[in-house]
């Protein structure tokens, strides 16, 4: 037998005795930070549902940086991948009048947009979540547009648009006619290829909703350069004045929102050739009045609830206080909070392509914040697209089965007669 005598020490008889008791206690249980027993490696029929189940998760913080950790498609290249909605990126920016960078947008809203997961992306407002819906989401990459040549540039990015527009979505419903592209930007001026592919797609002009604090239909004349080349027209101010005047936007059904922008010259001839354009104007100021109800009702009462759509929103419609991250920055803008209610309250609309660019993260602050919100608007787009598919999808059973219903019921008079 084994007799343990407690040492002399400085501390009581019974905390010696502790102390002896609490090492035994570790000696026989082992410690929290011992190497645990393994699981032996899965075998069998099940081996691959057991390791889905184990390592085919994604934390915020894990895995390689999609846009809401989708999966990854290079879908130029693969048609024999379907898909309902593709997120794409434009990384091209040498069309700015001012600060380049948004050729960086998309890296940064996708690595903005970390914590949006299959298991953490239910949206309260829409009552549903947009990466576990029956629509097919995928990342499909970018577009490698050219720095060097903005004319191949603008080819490149229409012939891309139009090739993943054109093909038929995975779930071929008469309310989903064709995949829906949120493209991630790069400057503005790469709304004009997608207006371009859109004109094509759908085989006419379509609304354009513009977020932005400038006008962007600016005739190039206005710049007031002596150096004029046809290439130069092609620039982020001026490109719905491009797309305008090859007839791709409906005049009289589109809209800007939230403009606070200084005009050229000394009046209103911007205003007045907008005008020619068709755009109803929303300034900055207006919220401040109507609030955030009133914008989406006057949005809402422009374009129509089934006219095709192109969302446009340009992160500098947001104050450069709260998104300092842009290449054109207005101060006067509105707060991310009240830009994103807007977009909530605009699910209605039939929005046939969107994009959110100008995000240009050098001017970006340490929190990300721009990136942030743009990332954020994305996920209001996605929920808004693939809730406005499942309505419609409710609808049209609800609506076959009145019919099928009605006709079971006549066949059954007749058979009385």
């Amino acid at each position: 037998m084994i007799v343990i005598e407690p040492p002399s020490c400085l501390v009581s008889r019974a905390q010696c005795w502790f102390i002896i008791a609490l090492c035994l206690l570790l000696q026989c249980h082992g410690s929290f930070y011992d190497n645990p027993e393994q699981d032996p490696l899965p075998s069998g029929p099940d081996a691959d549902e057991e390791l889905h189940r184990k390592w085919d998760h994604e934390l915020g913080f894990t895995g390689i940086s999609t846009f809401a950790h989708l999966k990854h498609v290079k879908c130029l290249s693969r048609r024999d991948i379907p898909f309902d909605i593709g997120v794409i990126g434009a990384p091209f920016d040498t069309a700015v009048t001012y600060r380049p960078g948004a050729r960086f947008g998309p890296r940064s809203i996708r690595a903005a947009s970390a914590r949006q997961t299959a298991s953490m992306g239910f949206n309260h407002r829409g009552g549903l979540n947009p990466y576990t819906s029956p629509y097919t989401i995928l990342d499909c990459g970018d577009i490698p547009v050219t720095p060097f040549d903005n004319a191949l540039a603008l080819r490149q990015m229409s012939e891309a648009f139009f090739e993943l527009g054109s093909r038929s979505p995975a779930l071929l419903e008469g309310d989903n006619p064709k995949p829906k592209l949120l493209t991630l930007g790069g400057d503005h001026s790469v709304a004009l290829p997608a207006l371009r592919a859109l004109n094509k797609i759908y085989g006419g002009p379509v609304a354009v909703l513009h977020f932005d604090a400038h006008l962007d239909t600016w005739n190039p004349a206005r710049y007031g350069d002596a150096w004029e080349s046809p290439q130069s027209d092609f620039n982020h101010g001026s490109m719905f004045w491009i797309a305008s005047n090859e007839g791709l936007i409906l005049n009289g059904s589109s809209a800007h929102a939230g403009l606070r922008t200084r005009l050229t010259g000394d009046g209103w001839d911007d205003y007045v050739d907008d005008d020619r354009q068709g755009f109803l104007r929303i300034s900055s100021d207006d919220i401040d009045d109507l609030g955030t109800k009133g914008i989406i009702d006057a949005i809402v009462e422009r374009i129509g609830l089934e006219t095709p759509t192109y969302l446009s929103i340009d992160i500098d419609v947001i104050d450069p206080g709260l998104c300092p991250g842009t290449g054109t920055p207005e101060p006067g803008g509105w707060t991310s909070r009240e830009l994103i209610r807007i977009i909530r309250g605009l699910e209605s609309l039939n929005v046939v392509g969107a994009d959110i660019v100008e995000v240009a993260p050098a001017y970006d602050g340490t929190g990300e914040q721009t990136a942030l919100t743009a990332a954020q608007l994305g996920f209001e787009i996605l929920t808004s697209w693939v809730s406005r598919g499942l309505k419609q999808r409710d609808g049209s059973k609800e609506a076959k089965a009145e019919t099928n219903t009605k006709a079971g019921n006549l066949g059954s008079k007749r058979d009385e007669l």
